[in-house]
């Protein structure tokens, strides 16, 4: 943009922000590029709240980074720059004044820490610049979904897992000391990496993912039968409690007349559901509880959000370790002249990508890595799990067995949850 067409590069500031939500060791990140920044001979700034005040014009909003206000940020959760979700791109005033506010502080390198919307937003600063600001990108989220080669995580996915699986401990000594059963809902929107992390290391009751269902929709009664059948099989063992984690995502896969029934769902103002609104756990611990006490099965369930809890822990040294890699190289890849890409560190190698290469050109988002059902690591998890099989149908013994752990005869068991199978 015109803004930038007699701007001189003098290679002096590096400024760096966060957007998105919090990832445990963004810190880290912020760290080990200062440092690096630093001693190479920049100026570093951090610009406070991700691009909320640049895209307003606003170029106040920063703070002076210095090696001893950095050396030891890496053992903190949070942000210290705190972060937001602005976008600068959804208008052409908004890229103009954050076009303006970056120029106004000089800045030559951009660092951006952030999810797919970030990234987007930091590539298209560097290309309306002509690059002539040069933006590297670190990949941060919980969710672990962006499209790492192989079984690379995102960093803090890590951290939030290891979290994780400490809260569903304690959850499920409560569960077994109180003979209750928990629906635990992690955090997840698109993929089931957390849930399904979580739920492996803690050795959890079972998790079910979206991904499980393939492409179709889902029925809210097939996952209330997924639900009620791993009970009924844990009293047929002779245990009435547990827990299960269901991944998140899974509400934006129900089917929609199933959604509209319900009367506790927010709508917009064009009539459409607020996925984000729906009291998911709740809604599912309702009807398997109708479905139990029907049938004069007396069990509580309990349902809770997990992932506020994770999102701004201290990260465990890997994270503390892996974000010392990955701000040092985002530093070195621009210092050489690189633009535009998303920084890794595969094998112990720095692998810039291409932005460019990994955005949706029409959606302007990564394409989502979610979790590979097909894969030996799922079916294992899976045989972990205390879920229907097919020797629960074609054993005439356990058959009986479950259906009087459920209050039924074998007939109406085999009726009602064959088809789980």
């Amino acid at each position: 943009m015109e803004l930038f067409d007699n701007y001189e590069n003098k290679g002096e500031v590096m400024a760096i922000l966060v957007g998105g939500g919090p990832a445990p060791g963004i810190n880290g990140v912020i760290r080990a590029a200062a440092i690096e920044a630093i001693n190479s001979g920049l100026r570093v700034i951090g610009i406070l709240d991700g691009f909320h005040w640049l895209s307003r014009g606003d170029n106040s909003k920063i703070v002076d980074l210095r090696i001893q206000d950095v050396s030891r940020i890496h053992f903190q959760g949070g942000s210290i720059l705190r972060t937001s979700r602005a976008n600068p791109t959804k208008d052409s005033q908004s890229m103009s004044n954050t076009l303006r506010a970056l120029r106004n502080l000089d800045v030559d390198y951009l660092l951006s820490i952030g999810g797919d919307d970030t990234a987007y937003s930091a590539l298209s600063v560097a290309e309306a610049t002509g690059h002539k600001v040069r933006v590297a990108h670190v990949p941060k989220t919980i969710d672990n979904d962006l499209p790492l080669p192989g079984r690379l995580s995102t960093f803090g996915y890590q951290t939030a897992r290891h979290v994780g699986v400490e809260l569903v401990h304690y959850i499920m000594v409560d569960a077994q000391t109180t003979s209750r059963w928990y629906f635990l809902v992690s955090m997840g929107r698109k993929a089931g990496h957390l849930a399904l992390g979580i739920s492996r290391a803690a050795s959890a009751t079972l998790a079910v993912l979206a991904e499980e269902f393939k492409e179709r929709k889902i029925r809210l009664c097939e996952l209330a039968d997924i639900l009620e059948s791993s009970i009924i099989k844990r009293r047929a063992m002779g245990r009435n409690y547990g827990v299960a984690i269901l991944a998140e995502g899974i509400v934006e896969h129900i089917e929609e007349e199933d959604l509209l029934r319900l009367d506790d769902v927010e709508r917009d103002a064009h009539g459409h559901i607020r996925y984000a609104e729906i009291p998911f756990g709740d809604i599912i611990k309702n009807e398997v509880r109708r479905r139990l006490v029907s049938r004069g099965l007396d069990i509580t369930v309990v349902s809770k959000n997990i992932g506020y809890e994770l999102r701004c822990a201290d990260p465990i040294p890997f994270d503390c370790e892996y974000t010392q890699d990955l701000g040092n190289a985002a530093v070195h890849y621009l210092l050489d002249g690189g633009s535009g890409a998303m920084i890794t560190v595969q094998g112990g190698h720095v692998v810039p990508m291409p932005l460019r290469e990994l955005l949706d050109p029409e959606t302007k988002r990564m394409q989502v890595r979610l979790v590979d059902v097909d894969s030996d690591s799922y079916e294992i998890a899976r045989k972990y799990m205390i879920r229907l099989v097919s020797e629960d149908f074609s054993d005439p013994n356990r058959l009986i067995r479950l259906a009087r752990a459920g209050y039924m005869t074998p007939d109406e068991f085999k009726e009602r949850f064959a088809y789980l199978v």
